[in-house]
């Protein structure tokens, strides 16, 4: 497994953009995929966006499209998520998760960072 640790929430008013980091170590970075996830109060952990090894494939959820960016420095050993136009219903606490490619599901999970937008 690797380890990784968010960076990067905050509290932002309704409009803003924050920047997500998550920095990866123990194993080699690009043999992992990236997403995503977060977990509102009272609700189950979903789906964000997601990005293939090199980069060459990412997917977002219906409610982040156009809004949210995904990308990865494999240099860097580092994902992140750009989150522009926020709304109050993104407030979560926001995690990033890892699997290896070729294999099932993400195995790996960082501890998560809280993002709150106010109205």
């Amino acid at each position: 497994q690797v380890q990784l640790v968010e960076s990067g929430g905050g509290l932002v008013q309704a409009g803003g953009s924050l920047r997500l980091s998550c920095a990866a170590s123990g194993r080699t970075f690009s043999r992992y995929h990236m997403g995503w996830f977060r977990q509102a109060p009272g609700k189950e952990r979903e789906f964000v966006a997601r990005i293939s090894w090199s980069s060459g494939d990412t997917s977002y959820a219906d409610s982040v499209k156009g809004r949210f960016t995904i990308s990865r420095d494999n240099a860097k050993n580092t994902v992140y998520l750009q989150m522009n136009s926020l709304k109050p219903e993104d407030t979560a606490v926001y995690y990033c998760a890892a699997r290896t490619v070729g294999s099932g599901p993400y195995d790996s999970w960082g501890q998560g960072a809280q993002v709150t937008v106010s109205s």
